[in-house]
């Protein structure tokens, strides 16, 4: 039976948890002066804050949550207050208002509203420290909320944030579009296996959809999570003319029972619903009954935007690792990354699914290479990262930064190795090598190794890792030295496979090691290994046949249906031999856009790029360079972007590595007195009275690699401000961006004031709660629903 988790454990153990229902709709509905910091209402009107506390009580509301949502520096900045000020007033408020009641208070934290690196310039231990602030100055709260994130690396720091400052349960909920990822890309599967490994109490969605949309997305987390579901949707989408969201209270609650069915346990509203909504949902959900079943989690890896399941033979790419390799070395020594990362998207071409990074190098800091090394490669490439190396500090720095759910190479049979590895592999929810070695070294017989293995399995479960986090390695040596060995390590697959129910990693390429025809003793070994039941293989997918041999297992032994991952890769390319000549190249061949300035771009390598443009400059006009080189290869990444193929990490490293490109070229025209690249003036600003900015400046980030000079007048800009600088620079385009439905009013007024003092002037309109048909009522020129959508706006207007 599943031991209760801290959530459930506060309350109880009911059926249902209700949680209240939108603040922000309530301070609207009071009357009140919400200015661009609400939560200066804490200390200003107090009375009113509790009046709505009471009210979802009184409607109720098991949970409240604290007045908090916006509380960092970043967003209350200029309001007079500080954080702490503001935190311990909105906690005073919530206890207050459930004074004689068993109503349970939650710290509301939401996003900082900046963008961590690498889509922004906020740090992640940045990130970290904005949220440990939160969470101290919220002490006497019940339990912890972190919600409506949509990037999973800002949601991992302050769940680590909140897990290392407090003992209090912690609920992470994320907002999604119905395209089942949130905003920055991350999918439902990502979010699950990452939080719940990183120990929060209980995960779910909320904000962004409506009940009913809700209903796929809460199906979907329900087959990866054991915790307990939440479920904040809307009140349906806000008619922007009005600010009246669609879906009334009786609708809204008609959908309780739904959602439970799929595994909800807590429940509650975000923004459009009110102590009605609660209550309507109370009653629906009062008779109702708990019948999620238990979900079997399959083993997996992950990035935010991809996973890997563990239900087939997968690849592991092997050489990120300096060991024999001079050119690595030299690079790690050198701190070229651009390099490391090239040999990981080469891997990932050949058919790496998971790559190992090793970044032990002599006289080189290991820890201060790994966390490199970690940043350089997650959100450029899209396999998840297995840590290599036994060094405990080594391990945490890299797991600390790393975002989604990663591999630990390794631990092994020592005492030693255990105690310092394992806590670490729990703590950020990490899955673990094990490899079958002791204080005796690698053992000679198959039974010792499973008797490591089994000593190995039982402290890590002792520490609470899934057994479905452990992967054994039976380790082979050489076959010229130890020729016995490589049938002990065969045997010992089968076994811990059979007897222990663990999944199974091999180095393969060991076995071969000072023998001639080395391609084709792996070759062949490695389809031994997975006859006895090989999970992982650690390769390089380089190598003649290797990735071959486990795509015909896959396909022999039923795992690929119907054959169709063989025909799809294999059907345009030439017939190999079953034992490929060193050297000959087959399938697993290099990308052939490499080395060209679209990969460059692509892929992140801001230093080969710049290079490039300097060697195409000493031929080639640079304004040819911009117009028939860069702006398509931006014009293709938009079009990946707009079908799903990439995300918003890979949209933003696309346009800061062109950004390094136009750097070069802009240098070179200033220094020759030539034509200026620039293609004409935007102005950018986020409208009176909202202080979110994310959107505006991502599309800041695109136009200006469009060639375009941005006028950035930030956040809550009056819009006479707009104006005048409309007038003073004669700007032609202007872009506006709300994401409140109380500053849509605001929006309408700018451009009515644009329209009287530039006539001539275009707005484009965009923002979460603005639609195309509101854009046109309010006589924008354009909406753009996303960044790619302004540049094509800006094309049209200034060419």
């Amino acid at each position: 039976m599943r031991r209760l988790n801290k959530i459930e454990k506060l309350f109880g153990n009911p059926d249902f948890i209700i949680l209240d229902g939108g603040f922000g709709t309530m301070l609207q509905q009071s009357g009140a002066e919400v200015g661009k910091v609400p939560e200066v209402l804490n200390i200003t009107r107090p009375e009113i804050v509790q009046d709505i506390h009471r009210k979802y009580i009184e409607a109720g509301a098991d949970v409240i949550y604290t007045c908090s949502f916006g509380i960092n520096d970043y967003k209350i900045e200029g309001c007079g207050y500080t954080v702490e000020e503001l935190t311990s007033a909105a906690v005073k408020n919530a206890a207050e208002a459930a004074v004689g009641t068993d109503v349970k208070i939650a710290l509301d934290i939401g996003p900082i509203g900046r963008l961590v690196e690498p889509n922004g310039n906020l740090t992640f231990e940045e990130a970290y420290e904005i949220f440990r602030r939160q969470i101290v100055a919220g002490k006497g709260t019940d339990l912890i909320v972190i919600e409506t994130m949509t990037d999973l690396y800002e949601m991992r720091a302050a769940l680590l944030a909140a897990k290392e400052n407090s003992e209090r349960p912690v609920i992470c909920t994320m907002s999604f579009e119905q395209n089942r990822r949130t905003f920055t890309g991350t999918s439902i599967p990502s979010m699950a296996l990452t939080l719940e490994g990183l120990g929060a109490d209980a995960i779910g969605i909320n904000c962004s959809l409506g009940p009913a949309e809700f209903l796929p997305l809460i199906q979907e987390l329900s087959q990866w999570t054991e915790l307990p579901i939440v479920a904040k949707p809307n009140a349906g989408l806000p008619d922007p003319k009005t600010g009246k969201y669609l879906v009334g209270a009786t609708e809204f609650a008609d959908y309780a029972e739904r959602l439970a069915d799929c595994g909800v346990r807590l429940a509650g509203g975000c923004c459009g619903t009110d102590p009605d909504y609660i209550r309507q949902l109370k009653l629906r959900l009062s008779s109702a009954a708990s019948n999620r079943s238990e979900a079997e989690i399959p083993p997996a890896v992950c990035t935010p935007e991809s996973i890997v399941l563990l239900d087939r033979p997968r690849v592991i790419g092997e050489r990120i690792n300096p060991t024999g390799k001079k050119k690595l070395k030299a690079a790690i020594a050198e701190g070229n990354l651009d390099y490391v990362l090239d040999m990981a998207l080469q891997e990932e071409t050949e058919g790496a699914e998971i790559l190992d990074v090793n970044a032990g190098v002599p006289g080189v800091n290991e820890k201060e290479v790994i966390v490199n090394i970690i940043k350089k490669l997650q959100g450029n490439v899209s396999a998840p990262l297995q840590i290599d190396s036994g060094n405990p500090e080594v391990l945490e720095a890299a797991l600390r930064l790393y975002c989604g759910k990663a591999i630990v190479n390794s631990v092994n049979g020592e005492e030693k190795s255990m105690a310092a590895i394992l806590p670490i592999v729990k703590k950020y929810g990490a899955s673990v090598i094990a490899l079958t070695l002791d204080e005796d070294g690698i053992p000679k017989t198959v039974e010792k190794r499973l008797e490591i293995a089994r000593k190995i399995m039982n402290r890590a479960l002792s520490l609470g890792i899934p057994k479905k986090d452990i992967y054994v390695d039976c380790l082979t040596l050489t076959v010229s030295a130890e020729q016995d060995n490589a049938s002990n390590t065969l045997e010992a697959i089968r076994r811990v496979k059979s007897e222990l129910g663990l999944k199974t990693v091999l180095g393969v390429s060991n076995i071969s090691f000072g023998l001639p025809q080395r391609p084709l003793i792996n070759q062949n070994f490695l389809q031994m290994a997975l006859t006895c039941g090989l999970d992982l293989a650690i390769i390089n997918p380089a190598a003649p046949g290797m990735v071959a041999a486990i795509d015909v297992y896959k396909l022999i032994m039923g795992i690929d249906r119907d054959a169709r991952d063989f025909i799809d890769k294999y059907k345009d390319t030439e017939a190999v031999s079953a034992a490929p000549t060193p050297g000959k190249k087959t399938v697993s061949a290099v990308n052939q856009k490499e080395g060209t300035l679209s990969y460059y771009i692509s892929n992140g390598l801001e230093g080969p790029c710049r290079e490039l443009i300097e060697k195409e400059l000493e031929t080639r006009d640079p304004l040819d360079i911009v117009n028939n080189e860069l702006i398509p290869i931006l014009d293709e990444t938009g079009k990946r972007f707009e079908t799903g193929k990439i995300f918003i990490p890979q949209l933003i490293l696309a346009a800061t590595t062109a950004q390094a490109a136009f750097e070069v070229i802009k240098k070179r025209l200033a220094a020759g007195g030539g034509q200026s690249v620039s293609k004409g003036k935007i102005i950018v600003a986020t409208v009176k009275g909202d202080v979110h900015d994310i959107g505006k400046n991502i599309v800041k980030v695109i136009l200006e690699n469009y060639g375009y000079d941005i006028i950035d007048l930030g956040k809550d800009v009056d819009p006479k401000v707009i104006v005048d600088r409309v007038v003073r620079d004669h700007v032609h385009l202007v872009g506006l961006s709300a994401l409140m439905t109380t500053t849509l009013g605001n929006m309408e007024e700018t451009i009515r004031q644009i329209r009287q003092a530039a006539p001539g002037c275009k707005v484009m309109t965009g923002g979460a709660v603005v639609t195309k048909d509101y854009s046109e009522s309010i006589g924008a020129d354009y909406y753009v629903a996303d960044a790619m959508a302004s540049a094509a706006a800006a094309k049209d207007v200034l060419g």
